[in-house]
């Protein structure tokens, strides 16, 4: 379905009300986590519907772990338990924005850090280093 798609009665998929999210070829789509309180971005991973469905049914993130090919709930290991405060979708509805509340920051990303964009990357080169925060 285009971007312009009617979806009925001459309303374009960037003004229904219709929740109809679209998965990629690969059955997935992006889900950028973000805290709450404060803004910051956690981190981006992929759902698929099984995920999408969890997340929904149980107010907890679950996300598609595409390297162990499984569904996972976020903080089932690290504690850093993401509980959903608003569930947002793009105007194409292929992308997700996930405002949540996370128990325990220090392990939102498996590194041990507070996110996963931890790196600054400069110049023309791409040279990265890490960000004091």
């Amino acid at each position: 379905m285009s971007e312009t798609a009617q979806i009925s009665s001459g309303e374009t998929i960037e003004e229904t009300t219709a929740f109809r999210p679209r998965f990629n070829s690969a059955g997935v789509l992006p889900c950028i986590a973000q805290d709450a309180a404060t803004g910051d971005v956690l981190m981006l991973a992929w759902m698929n519907e099984e995920a999408l469905s969890a997340t929904l049914s149980t107010g907890v993130m679950h996300y598609w772990s595409r390297s162990r090919a499984r569904l996972w709930k976020k903080g089932e290991t690290s504690g850093a338990i993401q509980t959903v405060i608003e569930l947002r979708i793009d105007c194409d509805q292929d992308t997700l924005l996930a405002r949540v509340e996370v128990t325990d920051r220090t392990n939102t990303c498996h590194t041990g850090r507070g996110d996963c964009f931890y790196r600054i990357v400069e110049g023309e080169g791409g040279t990265a280093r890490l960000s004091k925060a």
